[in-house]
């Protein structure tokens, strides 16, 4: 991906215009398959001076599939206006100095931290083993199993990096599931199970958790039973998974 930053200087007379011309606009560039994002900022210091900032799939998506694509005609049409006050128009390369600030908990966090992830797996599979549909996957589990999955969810949503470090990371992980041929209501009753779990021990009920918490678990059983199936070749290598919040941060009242 590549990130576009325009920056604008807009008269305050003419200011509440360019704001509507460029939600106009915004159709389009939401339209576009070639953008993934976009936001228009306005400066507080000095509120004559706006960046717009669109992240496109590439360069060569935004200049010839977007600039020649059906949804430009419309989108130039609004903004046309206002692009002789354009200071700056470039094409950024992300970084990988970037995360996440202090003033949102992690999911991790706002679940109770590792603590809470041991007493959900703890539960989580004595349920399991006691299941008709599931308890056999497990009937030679290692005792230490609920642990390390405690470590990998602990991981994934912002804990300390423990599996990577301890377990070996994603491919320890996948190793588990290779060529155990999970079926699709086995992996609805392993999520079911999970959420009983949840309930059981108390993890936080809020609809943000549950939404975050919920989304990998369904993402991750998915992809788990897809590379159970005999002959099927996932990659050996890749990072844990980072799970945040995505649209719906937790709820935090006002002092």
């Amino acid at each position: 991906m590549i990130v576009e930053y325009i920056r604008y200087r807009i008269g305050r007379q003419d200011a509440d215009e360019f704001e509507s011309a460029y939600a106009r606009a915004a159709v389009s560039l939401a339209a576009a398959p070639q953008c993934v994002e976009y936001e228009l900022s306005r400066c507080v210091e000095e509120p004559e001076s706006y960046i717009l900032r669109i992240t496109w799939t590439s360069a060569e998506d935004h200049l010839q599939g977007f600039r020649g694509g059906e949804h430009f005609p419309a989108f130039f049409a609004e903004i046309r206006p206002y692009v002789k006050q354009i200071e700056e128009m470039r094409h950024y390369e992300r970084t990988p100095v970037r995360g996440a600030g202090a003033s949102v908990p992690s999911v991790y966090e706002w679940a109770g931290g590792g603590e809470a992830f041991e007493r959900l797996t703890e539960a989580f599979y004595a349920r399991v083993l006691k299941d008709d549909l599931i308890g056999p996957l497990f009937a030679h589990m290692d005792p230490h199993h609920p642990a390390f999955v405690a470590m990998w969810l602990a991981e994934v949503f912002g804990g300390p990096s423990r599996y990577t470090g301890e377990r070996g990371g994603y491919s320890s992980m996948l190793s588990h599931h290779t060529d155990k041929a999970i079926t699709e209501p086995q992996r609805r009753r392993w999520v079911s199970l999970l959420m009983d779990a949840a309930d059981e021990v108390g993890l936080p009920d809020d609809p943000e958790f549950r939404a975050a918490f919920f989304g990998y678990i369904e993402w991750g059983t998915r992809l788990a039973l897809s590379n159970s199936q005999l002959g099927a070749t996932p990659p050996k290598q890749a990072p844990v998974p980072k799970w945040g919040w995505g649209v719906a941060p937790p709820y935090i009242p006002s002092p």
